[in-house]
């Protein structure tokens, strides 16, 4: 783990609990990086509730609450299923403050229509409407991952520094 995601994971937990937030994440290709760097903080659980590792599409489904429509419809790796990722979580948490993160790191299971380093990052702030962003990152398994992670990481910290 990078001294830089070390540095944005202690500096969302001061801020979160700056706030009295709490944060929960919902991990696919990450496969539970973001809750393994929040975690590595001293004192995280007083502001990190819970991490879901949803790597299968049943997980998915049955921890999160994702429609067996929309991984029909638009796949796991998508705007709609990342969405629908975050909402669970927050409904499933005592969190203020949820992430969720799909994507395909390689080196197999890319398409031309969602090629490898596709990543789709979606969040939600209780009481606030849900949003997500897609990224097209590079590099092998482990960077296209690590840089998802920061992403996160660096996202959650300024929606915790936003005003609500």
């Amino acid at each position: 783990m990078s001294n830089i995601t070390l540095a944005n994971a202690e500096t969302l937990g001061r801020q979160l609990g700056l706030r009295g937030w709490k944060l929960a994440v919902a991990e696919s290709c990450t496969g539970g990086g973001i809750a393994h760097a929040v975690t590595d903080i001293s004192g995280s659980s007083a502001w990190f509730d819970r991490g879901f590792v949803t790597y299968s599409n049943q997980s998915k489904i049955d921890m999160l609450g994702v429609k067996v429509q929309t991984l029909e419809s638009f796949g796991a790796v998508s705007k709609q299923t990342a969405l629908e990722m975050a909402a669970g979580t927050l409904m499933h948490s005592q969190a203020d403050l949820a992430l969720a993160v799909t994507g395909i790191a390689g080196p197999t299971g890319g398409s031309a229509h969602n090629p490898v380093g596709t990543v789709f990052v979606a969040w939600i702030v209780k009481n606030f409407t849900a949003e997500c962003t897609h990224l097209r990152l590079s590099g092998n398994r482990q960077e296209i991952r690590q840089q998802a992670i920061d992403y996160c990481l660096e996202k959650a910290l300024a929606l915790s520094r936003h005003p609500q």
